[in-house]
């Protein structure tokens, strides 16, 4: 009995869905187990009872002293009436704002003890002793009075005024007076004992830098001092807490879960000695970040802003109650792209698309975990603004680390390249095509070309000729001798000299073409320093028999560079993109061709509208055209001609601008292919749009890291307005730092047969172009027109400058960087893991600076001896100017 062929395929496609639905499901049973691994809970005493007494502020979410909006009467008893379910006392601090809470506490039947507010304003301190009196001898749920909060501390009054307000309250009222005041200040004016009837502490262990476990034998410690050095006075413990969010102290970190065991074991711990205190505080106060910037000030109440409790009092603590929502929420957000991914790729192996998932879901839970964790904090405008600016550069972050991560994969884990071209047996003279090779030249040293013209007369082809196209050179000492080969070698070598001529390059090759043999069907196009081996043409003219192959490439590769260190890792660096990001684009038919060792189909050239000269990078930009066109791209990595590197690092920095410049120009001008619907296939979007985020990522690099500096030298000298920036922010920028590193050292070792020191050096000079890209980036994006500046290849050089005179600004950008490394270091110390972390992470970006510097010493160190400097065409973009991985890829 037959079987129906559709029938038939869906059974052969049900291993392959079960696969890749097991492998979502298993990624997704990870994400809860994490989620759940980083909020395990904690099993502390519940607490059960009243608490023993709140200090009360009652500003609500959006009020504040400092722009005069104050709670209503209505506000106030919503906040009493709450707080009288779980304590019968709260302590005020003036007695000038909110004047109706001893009335309204009455109605509640909590006791309060009242304050006065101090400090410098002789004047306003009379109109708050008056209000204090007034009230304590109206009110009689006012048991307690409390002249001034922390005045000695802040240092606003003397101790003789302090004490003197003290006196005048105590033959005023009838109500037992006190001040509040830290430990240190009691032991420093142990005489203001003499003048309180009660000696009132703070005792706060955060701002002693304590950490959460030892906090309550730091508060008792201090607290049984005080009762040894007062023995006569009772103690009363006027504020005793623990922050719940904010900056990290010392050895003091904020939590939600810290907050609620510390308050926990405190209540039941206060209880059992008999201890008489008040929490700090019994709702947080949004309105204190303000004071003195910092953002912790906000976090200690007893309920949020929203007067919800903030944590249970019995049963385990957890930091995130909310953490399996949260949970679920990445896990419906990664799980069909993770399916898709698994089905649409189970040409990989069974590690590569476990691994790619893995990512999808920690991109996905970071997604949730950045959109849900502003709400843990009370932001203002600023902070939401700096969020929406934040937010977009986070997932930028995501995308440039899972396109990497993509290109990671497949490299390493594919069963086998699907697009793998490989040279072609010759074909004979008859049905060989007639290949017509241009060689585009300016101001070149005429030896140089020679060896180039040498191995093109050296071909094993019969049907060719080649066009040396010599524009704009003015010495005819240069000139003549290549024209004077050219009629040497025989009529298939034609010379033209263009002087002047527009169109830079793209106008050089342009005018070839209307010189070109009408019998060409190929243009082959070439560098004046590349010397080709004699089997370039008939190893690949062959692929031009499929009438839709438009372009044929073969990999750029270097020659004479073994003995040269700045030659040996400017080399390597090259060759890890040919080896790496061009397989990976050529699985889509997506490289990107450059302006050497390239075939082209001749109508594809002239029927598109030949070489683009509105860009300074035109063969990538011919490439994307004949893409667009329908056209297919053969990539074949086989080293058929070998050039010369950059001869100094100006040049290095000066070819790489040029690319980087160019990219945008093809971005700006190509866009609409990119985004609106058009011949171009899905990948070869993908490719074109994605392969220039690696480029994008050193354009924002340089403007976090010119932030970076003012922030910093904000935090050095104003610390009151500049807070260090938050451990959940930069955690993600330096996760991102390291897998990205270790995605292109990993994949330059398996990919490019060189030594570990060659790795290295190769990943200096990449990331030491991090500048130059950065800056033909944004002239990119913000001039129309660039200038096409040759890359110098001369052997030798006619004078040799500073090692440093190309890398002034890396320089300066470094030394910004170190200095602020070291102002850190002085003021903050190791006292904060943020301020740990920040330092990192201006280190980081300094490595790219840094490695600017050694590259332009090591190619000072690399010089050979003077000759006259010669300026030699280079290529324009590998997969470094629009594709991933560039070169070594490991910045």
């Amino acid at each position: 009995m037959s079987t129906h062929p559709i029938a038939e395929r869906r059974r052969s496609r049900l291993p392959v869905f079960l696969t890749a639905l097991l492998l979502a499901l298993a990624v997704v049973g990870m994400n809860f187990v994490l989620w759940g691994v980083a909020d395990r809970p904690t099993h502390v005493e519940p607490w059960q009872g009243q608490v023993a007494g709140f200090a009360f502020s009652a500003y609500q979410r959006y009020q504040s002293p400092f722009n005069n909006t104050h709670p209503s009467d209505q506000e106030l008893e919503r906040d009493l009436a709450l707080l009288s379910r779980y304590t019968h006392r709260i302590r005020t601090y003036s007695s000038l704002e909110s004047p109706s809470i001893p009335r309204l506490a009455q109605k509640y039947g909590l006791d309060v003890m009242a304050g006065a507010w101090l400090d410098g304003r002789l004047e306003r301190n009379e109109q708050e002793m008056d209000a204090l009196v007034a009230q304590a001898r109206r009110w009689p749920d006012i048991k307690r009075v409390m002249v001034g909060n922390e005045v000695l501390l802040r240092n606003d009054l003397t101790p003789q005024q302090l004490m003197a307000y003290l006196d005048r309250a105590r033959a005023a009222i009838r109500q037992p007076v006190s001040t509040a005041e830290p430990w240190h200040i009691w032991e420093t004016y142990p005489e203001l004992a003499q003048h309180v009837d009660f000696i009132t502490v703070h005792l706060l262990p955060y701002w002693e830098g304590v950490p959460r476990k030892q906090a309550i034998d730091e508060a008792l410690m201090r607290y049984r001092q005080l009762q040894q050095w007062f023995p006569d006075k009772h103690i009363v413990i006027g504020e005793i807490g623990w922050p719940s969010n904010g900056d990290r102290f010392e050895y003091a970190r904020p939590s939600i879960a810290d907050e609620a065991i510390f308050l926990r074991e405190w209540l039941n711990v206060a209880r059992n000695l008999g201890i008489d205190y008040y929490l700090m505080e019994a709702i947080d106060q949004p309105w204190k970040e303000a004071l003195g910037n910092r953002r912790v000030e906000a976090y200690w109440g007893f309920f949020g802003a929203d007067r919800q409790l903030k944590f249970p009092l019995a049963g385990p603590v957890l930091e995130d109650v909310n953490w399996p929502w949260k949970a679920t929420a990445a896990a419906l957000l990664a799980f069909l792209p993770m399916l898709w991914f698994a089905l649409a790729f189970a040409r990989f192996r069974l590690i590569g698309r476990f691994f790619f998932l893995v990512l999808i879901q920690l991109a996905a839970a970071l997604v949730v975990w950045s959109a849900t964790v502003p709400f843990f904090f009370y932001l203002d405008v600023v902070d939401w603004a700096m969020l929406v600016l934040l937010f977009p550069a986070q997932l930028a972050i995501l995308a440039i680390l899972l396109i990497n991560g993509f290109e990671f994969v497949e490299v390493l884990w594919r069963k086998r390249w699907l697009r793998h071209f490989a040279l072609l047996p010759p074909d004979d003279a008859a049905t060989q095509p007639f290949v017509s090779i241009h060689l585009a030249c300016c101001n070149e040293p005429p030896e140089m070309v020679i060896a180039t013209l040498d191995s093109l007369a050296a071909l094993d082809y019969h049907n060719y000729e080649v066009l040396v196209i010599d524009n704009n050179t003015k010495s005819d000492e240069v000139w003549k001798p290549v024209e004077a080969y050219c009629e040497k070698l025989g009529s298939r070598f034609r010379f033209f000299h263009l002087n002047p001529w527009p169109g830079f390059k793209a106008g050089a090759l342009n005018y070839g073409l209307k010189e070109t043999d009408p019998r060409a069907e190929v243009i082959a196009a070439i560098d004046a320093d590349y010397v080709v081996r004699a089997d370039w043409l008939s190893a690949l003219t062959g692929y031009f028999h499929d009438r839709k192959v438009a372009v044929v490439q073969c990999p750029q590769a270097h020659r004479d560079f073994e003995h040269n260190a700045f030659r040996r890792m400017t080399n390597w660096e090259s060759d890890g993109f040919f080896r790496i990001g061009m397989h990976h684009r050529n699985e889509r038919n997506a490289i990107i061709q450059h302006g050497t060792m390239t075939m082209v189909r001749r109508n594809a050239l002239e029927g598109t509208g030949g070489w683009s000269e509105w860009t300074i990078c035109e063969d990538a930009e011919l490439g994307l055209r004949l893409m667009h066109a329908g056209y297919d791209t053969v990539y074949v990595d086989e080293v058929m001609g070998r050039g010369l590197t950059p001869a100094d690092f100006t040049a290095y920095k000066s070819q790489r601008y040029r690319w980087a410049f160019g990219a945008m120009q093809i971005l700006k001008g190509r866009w609409g292919w990119m985004v609106h619907r058009s011949p171009l296939r899905a990948g070869q979007r993908f490719h074109f749009l994605t392969g220039w985020f690696s480029w994008f990522a050193d354009a924002l690099h340089l403007v976090f890291t010119l932030m970076a500096l003012a922030w910093t030298a904000g935090m050095l000298a104003w610390p009151a307005v500049f807070s260090l920036p938050m451990q959940l922010f930069l955690i993600p920028v330096l996760g991102f730092f390291v897998a990205k590193t270790l995605f292109g050292i990993v994949l330059f070792r398996a990919r490019v047969p060189c030594s570990w020191r060659e790795t290295i050096m190769a990943s200096i000079a990449s990331m030491g172009l991090s500048h130059a890209i950065a800056r033909g980036i944004w002239m990119g994006l913000i001039k129309k027109q660039g200038v096409f500046v040759r890359t110098a290849k001369s052997r030798r050089l006619a004078k040799k400058p500073s090692a440093f005179a190309s890398v002034r600004e890396e320089l300066l950008m470094a030394a910004a960087l170190l200095l602020a490394i070291g102002g850190m270091m002085l003021d903050y110390g190791g006292r904060y893991l943020e301020g740990q972390l920040w330092m990192i992470i201006l280190a980081a970006q300094a490595i790219p600076y840094v490695s600017a510097l050694i590259g332009a010493w090591v190619a000072h160190r690399s010089r050979e001896q003077p000759e006259e400097a010669v300026q030699i065409d280079s290529p324009s973009p590998r997969g470094a100017a629009i594709g991933t991985g560039d070169a070594a890829t490991v910045n």
